[in-house]
């Protein structure tokens, strides 16, 4: 008989917005992998915050991550792969040292594989930079 369970175990933590046609993150059936969705810098009801200021939002954009990891009892150190999507790559090697200082708040010295890509526009108006990423967990 075919194993019935569902395929992807959704993780949408109720303090990040709620999700609109997507999972904040998916645990695969039988997997110890968590992808993260692309994250923001969006309060609770949507809402992009510290909008022109690229080293806040990635403060909230790494706390909403982490707010994904919490909730399937994960730590920080155990992501593998990010993703950064960025409207101004200039405008993010310009405030190298304020991202780093701020990045160092939630990973310490752990680097996972990262990408930074420039993009012309991102889904939630306002936004200034998007991350995903994948997780290992224990």
């Amino acid at each position: 008989m075919a194993d019935r369970r569902p395929l992807l175990e959704l993780v949408n933590p109720e303090t990040l917005m709620p999700p609109r046609g997507f999972a904040h993150a998916c645990l695969a059936n039988g997997s110890r992998t968590l992808h993260l969705a692309g994250q923001v810098a969006a309060d609770a009801s949507g809402e992009i915050q510290h909008r022109n200021d690229l080293v806040q939002q990635f403060d909230l954009t790494l706390q909403n991550l982490k707010t994904c990891m919490d909730a399937v009892g994960a730590r920080m150190d155990q992501v593998v792969k990010l993703n950064y999507y960025v409207l101004d790559v200039q405008d993010y090697l310009a405030k190298r040292k304020e991202l780093g200082a701020v990045y160092r708040k939630y990973f310490d010295r752990h680097f996972p594989a990262m990408t930074l890509v420039e993009v012309k526009g991102l889904y939630n108006d306002g936004a200034l930079i998007e991350i995903d990423g994948v997780a290992a967990l224990d």
